[in-house]
């Protein structure tokens, strides 16, 4: 009965979980009265939850809100919807929101929403002091408690009747920002303020600025003072004065410096003045800056001073610019306007200037080495000028030039380029060269002492006459080279090799080899190769001719091989030619001896072989012809008493002639008169032993043929 009972309730059991089946089809999340609102704005943020049932039955839901990912309020209900309020916003309330609904162990999320609660808080803003001194910083923080980052600051200086400067901070993970602002020299009254801005969705949203916090500086000392005297207007060799002064609080780290167009003239450390002295000169005009320094502080004076001209600056007058060696040369010092000053003529060098002679005037005989630059000084009162330098050159003249090829040898390879050099030993630079291919002028150079021409036109039909001339500012003028004849060396072309004998050549005989180029320039250089496994020079020769011969006296067979020759000029171009093949062949002679060492022993070979066979026929002779007369009185016995028999009996006698032995004995068992009758009988009709024999063959075929019965 308990067993009936268990099985009815499991089945029960089953049929009511059958039941409560379930699935959400939807999570949705969604905002009242709208995504985005003001500040301060109250808004409610609804979950819902679309599930399906199987039957009616009650579900327990589990709403779970988040903001940005962070968990922001959770709530259980037996509805499907869920409400986070907030009552009063905040721009922090800006962000990602998204809700999760888990019910009967399923759980499904909704997607996200983007919620904007315009309007960002007021940042406030602190100064860590109300009062600074000129040269230190003033230390700023920026605050903005409501609201997220990242977050951008922007602290403001706000000077009187100036454009405020704004100094911008980027702060990724905190709400707040600091900042430093240097206090300048005129900073008195200083105020400050920042604002703040923020993204969101791509757009910038700016909070108002925050309350402005005013700070006040005061002086560590005062503006300088600078003077000059006993004006600040000064002649040239006036002796000036200048005076730069301050009042300070406190000596410790002071500083005072002059000066002029950002040259420092002088400076000192830990004093309230500055003096400065200085005799006038005209770069002396212009302006002078006195500056106070302490710490970071700094303060500066300015002062325009003028220096008027006691005297201009001397001219150097010379009687020639440009002039001969061994001329005379005057150089003259003067002052337009002005009489009482004392001159001296120098010559400038790279490292020193060479006093010539304390005077207005100058004169002397000039060299080569007299060329350079030249000035003359004035003094007066202490204050020296100087002119502006004179160049003079002094020319040496050229001497004959020497024309010559660059490669050294006065030739050149037809169709390659000729270059020439003329050189000018002697002469002052610069000197212009000349060059002439006949009387053409070819190219015209300016250099030092030599010049390069590179003719690329060279034929073979061409003139072949150069000459160059040189010349520099000297009054001689022109030297012209001796002319230069080039020859002009033609390419080798077409090199062929020929024999007599060609082909094959008898040993121990004599073998003339041709080589022969169709063109080139003399001398050539002709060599003669064997090729075997590498190359054998045999012959080599240079002729002013375009052939030359080489006669090999004994060719023998070590000679046979594959020749050429090669030809070669001062072009240095190696012309090879197609080459020949020559087979040494055995002499006559030499064939006579081979045939007689061969055909004497064959010869005697076969006389030998002919005697022996002759012997031995004439010994086989005498046996072989008795033989014959017994086998025939047999056969002429043997039909006298067979002839009453049959064809038959008279086969089976004559098959003894094949078998010499059988015979033989057949003979001597019938030995009687009318055998030795039938063997003279024999003697006198007999012709030779192989007749009776292939008439005895003839025979016996012509019984086996003519009797059917034979066997």
């Amino acid at each position: 009965m308990y067993l009936a009972l268990l099985v009815i309730f499991l089945q029960c059991s089953e049929i009511y979980t059958q039941e409560r089946v379930f699935t959400f089809n939807t999570v949705e999340i969604k905002v009242q009265p709208s995504v985005k609102v003001r500040k301060g704005a109250p808004i409610s943020v609804i979950c819902h939850a679309d599930i399906s049932k199987s039957t009616n039955f009650q579900l327990k839901h589990n709403f779970t809100f988040f903001k940005n990912g962070k968990l922001v309020f959770r709530t259980v209900s037996d509805n499907e919807d869920a409400r986070y309020e907030i009552p009063v916003t905040r721009s922090s309330d800006t962000g990602e929101y998204q809700c999760t609904v888990e019910a009967g162990g399923k759980m499904k999320s909704s997607n996200s929403l983007h919620v904007w609660i315009t309007g960002m808080s007021k940042p406030i803003l602190t100064a860590e002091k109300k009062e600074v001194l000129e040269g230190e910083v003033v230390k700023l923080r920026c605050e903005l408690p409501e609201e997220e980052p990242p977050l951008y600051f922007f602290f403001r200086k706000i000077k009187m009747n100036s454009t405020p400067k704004e100094k911008p901070v980027f702060e990724a993970y905190r709400n707040f920002s600091v900042a430093e602002f240097s206090v300048e020299e005129g900073d008195n009254i200083l105020q400050f303020d920042c604002f703040g801005r923020r993204s969101v969705k791509l757009e910038f949203e700016s909070s108002e600025h925050s309350n402005k916090t005013l700070v006040t500086v005061k002086e560590p000392f005062v503006k300088p003072t600078l003077k000059a005297g006993p004006s600040s207007n000064f002649t040239e060799g006036d002796r000036m004065q200048f005076e730069c002064s301050t009042m300070v609080a406190e000596m410790r780290g002071i500083e005072i410096i002059l000066q002029k167009n950002k040259t420092i003239l002088k400076s000192v450390r830990e004093k309230k003045h500055l003096k400065y002295y200085a005799v006038a000169t005209l770069e002396d005009s212009g302006e002078y800056l006195c500056k106070v320094e302490q710490g970071r502080a700094s303060k500066t004076t300015k002062l325009h001073v003028v220096v008027s001209e006691l005297f201009p600056k001397p001219i150097l007058a010379a009687s020639m610019s440009e002039l001969d060696e061994n001329k005379e040369l005057t150089l003259s010092c003067s002052i337009n306007g002005f009489q009482g000053a004392n001159f001296t003529i120098l010559r400038k060098k790279s490292n020193r200037d060479v006093w010539l002679k304390k005077s207005r005037n100058v004169t002397m005989r000039v060299n080569v080495n007299d060329t350079g630059s030249y000035t003359c000084k004035a003094e007066v009162k202490g204050i020296v000028k100087e002119s502006k330098p004179v160049m003079i050159n002094v020319y040496a003249p050229v001497s004959k030039p020497v024309l010559s090829v660059v490669s050294g040898l006065p030739e050149v390879v037809l169709g390659k380029p000729l270059q020439l050099i003329c050189r000018a030993v002697m002469g002052t630079p610069p000197i212009t060269f000349t060059f002439y291919k006949g009387n053409k002028v070819q190219k015209i150079v300016t250099n030092d002492t030599y010049a390069t021409f590179l003719d690329k036109n060279i034929t073979q039909n061409d003139k072949k006459e150069y000459k160059c001339g040189a010349r520099n500012n000297h009054t001689s003028g022109m030297k012209t080279s001796n002319i230069l004849n080039i020859t002009v060396i033609v390419p080798i072309r077409n090199a062929s090799l020929g024999s007599i004998p060609y082909g094959e050549v008898e040993d121990g005989s004599e073998t003339a080899f041709l080589c022969s180029v169709k063109e080139g320039s003399w001398p050539i250089h002709f060599r003669f190769f064997r090729k075997t496994d590498h190359e054998v020079l045999l012959f080599e020769k240079s002729e002013n001719a375009d052939r030359v011969m080489w006669r090999k006296e004994a060719m023998n067979r070590q000679d046979t091989g594959t020749y050429y020759c090669m030809a070669s000029n001062r072009a240095n171009v190696d012309v090879k030619s197609r080459p020949i093949t020559i087979s040494v062949i055995l002499a006559t002679w030499q064939k006579g001896i081979i045939a007689a060492f061969v055909l004497i022993p064959i010869a005697g070979a076969v006389a030998f072989a002919s005697w022996w066979f002759l012997f031995k026929k004439k010994k086989a002779k005498r046996p072989s012809m008795e033989m014959s007369g017994s086998a025939l009185a047999t056969s002429l016995t043997s039909e006298k008493l067979a002839r009453p028999h049959n064809d038959g009996d008279y086969y089976s006698g004559s098959g003894y002639i094949e078998d010499s032995e059988n015979h033989m004995k057949s003979t001597d068992e019938s030995k009687g008169p009318d055998l030795e009758s039938a063997e003279v009988e024999y003697t006198e009709v007999e012709v030779s032993t192989l007749d009776l024999h292939r008439d005895s063959v003839e025979n016996r075929h012509s019984r086996i043929h003519g009797h059917p019965d034979a066997t």
